[in-house]
């Protein structure tokens, strides 16, 4: 192994667990002697332990192409990203912070509007985002908190400064593969968390269980389902993973009902059961056939009806989708101040508003330098990446940016961390972000780091698993358990 390391270089950029080649930064120290100490035969043989692993357990997840629905094992990398736990604790704060401003957000859209009425933020940016619900208007869910799951993706520059890249407050997935990320490698590496201190995160589904009982505190003992649109959706692993882990039932919209009386009741072999929580993986668009798209087949007619009335508590609820906009972004640090008088302690990434004429002159100057953005679309879909695209490309965005402003937004092509990561028989740099899962209801919990996403092709950005990504486990460790022994 000790070869296999010798021609590692990050090569300029921020690595996690290197600062420069062949010197390991001080947490990370312990984690790189053991690796180099193994031979490569012990090492490719932990490597396949941990594909077994992965096939044995059944871990997959869906690609959508052309040529149908794709089920693949999930893209694993043996070695481990690190993170100290003394930066870790101010992260926490950040997302924490974060959440609270946007959950006061939402509810304030669909009640005062306090935000625009002041003018901190445009009326049409809010009412004409492809997230708003009228329907919503008037609405106040439990405790005020309408993101109840929410999975913010941050990123690294080349300086080593944390940024908050995006918020997914809708239907966020990946957590399953984080528990099972952590398993594989506890499974495969036992010697280290015997060695090492590093924070657990197998308490996610019973904080996910109390999260949920938590929003309905006028039953004793709710009732809880996960709604899914069933097996040929993408996410469907993790679904039936995350109901088995925390005592959910698994249903889709056929097994559901809402009474004559407006409460909503699954069907079982013994007759209709009252549901009064429903953690819902359906997108708002195809809950209620009679909200809002009538021809959708994945939902229950009659849920939002039940929801507004409160006879049932949906997680998250309809309607956040307004607050996972990448214009609405822009205005995040803004709503920091605005609701919770306090400086955001983490930061977006740099952002252009397109919208802003001097803004758009700005990004039209230098496309193609930057990363443009569409407000509602995710997955890497939609955007351009500008030095990593054709001329063709650029033009068209050009045109794009010209006839349709107020759908963009601009940022800077951040020089993203890379970490060491098993590539073709070598260990090679990898550019990787971080997808951190915050509950909220009566309080709030952050998982200790999340789904490290890593690009396993050469110099690519695109993190996605559908687009040839990969992930890591993520440990956060104490600082001394590390540095010890040095």
């Amino acid at each position: 192994m000790k070869e296999m390391w010798r021609d590692y270089d990050p090569d300029g950029f921020f690595d996690e667990l290197m600062y420069e080649k062949h010197q390991p930064r001080g947490f990370s120290y312990r984690l790189l002697d053991y690796l180099t100490s193994m031979d490569e035969e012990a090492f490719s043989q932990r490597i396949n332990e941990s594909e077994m692993e992965m096939l044995e357990r059944g871990i997959t997840f869906t690609v959508y192409s052309d040529a149908g629905n794709i089920d693949r094992a999930w893209p694993f990398d043996i070695i481990p990203r690190a993170i100290p736990k003394s930066e870790w604790q101010r992260t926490e704060k950040g997302l924490q912070q974060r959440i609270r401003a946007l959950n006061q957000f939402i509810d304030d859209i669909y009640n005062e509007g306090s935000i625009v009425k002041d003018g901190l933020m445009p009326a049409d940016v809010v009412y004409d985002s492809k997230g708003y619900r009228a329907y919503c208007q008037g609405m106040s869910p439990s405790h005020g908190v309408w993101a109840n799951i929410c999975g913010s993706d941050l990123v690294r520059d080349d300086t080593g400064k944390l940024y908050v890249l995006e918020d997914n407050l809708r239907v966020p997935s990946g957590v399953s593969y984080m528990l099972e990320n952590r398993k594989t490698t506890k499974r495969v590496f036992p010697e280290l968390f015997r060695l090492l201190d590093i924070s657990p995160v197998d308490a996610y589904p019973e904080q996910l269980s109390r999260m949920l009982r938590s929003l309905r505190p006028d039953v004793s003992n709710p009732n809880m389902v996960l709604l899914t649109p069933g097996v040929y959706n993408s996410a469907y692993y993790e679904h039936a993973f995350l109901a088995q882990q925390a005592g959910l039932t698994l249903l889709e919209g056929a097994d559901l009902l809402v009474g004559r009386d407006n409460y909503v009741y699954m069907k079982t072999i013994h007759g209709l059961e009252r549901v009064d929580v429903i953690y819902r993986r359906i997108d708002d668009d195809f809950i209620d056939p009679e909200a809002f798209r009538p021809d959708s087949m994945l939902g229950v007619p009659g849920i939002m009806r039940a929801w507004r009335q409160g006879k049932v508590a949906i997680a998250n609820a309809p309607g956040c989708g307004v607050a996972d906009d990448k214009v609405i972004y822009a205005y995040v640090p803004a709503m920091i101040r605005y609701y919770l008088n306090e400086e955001p302690i983490l930061d977006n990434v740099p952002t252009w508003l397109c919208r802003e004429p001097e803004q758009l002159a700005h990004v039209l100057e230098h496309l193609p330098e930057l990363v443009v953005k569409p407000a509602n679309e995710s997955g890497c879909y939609g955007m351009l990446v500008g030095p990593h695209a054709s001329e063709e490309k650029v033009s068209e965005f050009r045109q794009l940016l010209k006839q349709n402003p107020n759908n963009y937004i601009a940022q800077p092509t951040l020089k993203l961390s890379v970490s060491p990561t098993c590539c073709d028989g070598g260990i090679a740099p990898r550019h990787v972000d971080l997808r951190p899962f915050i509950l909220s209801g009566e309080d709030c919990y952050v998982t200790p780091g999340g789904l490290t996403r890593v690009a396993l092709v050469e110099g690519s950005l695109v993190v996605n698993s559908s687009q040839g990504g990969g992930s890591k486990d993520t440990w956060i460790v104490d600082d001394r358990s590390f540095m010890e022994g040095q």
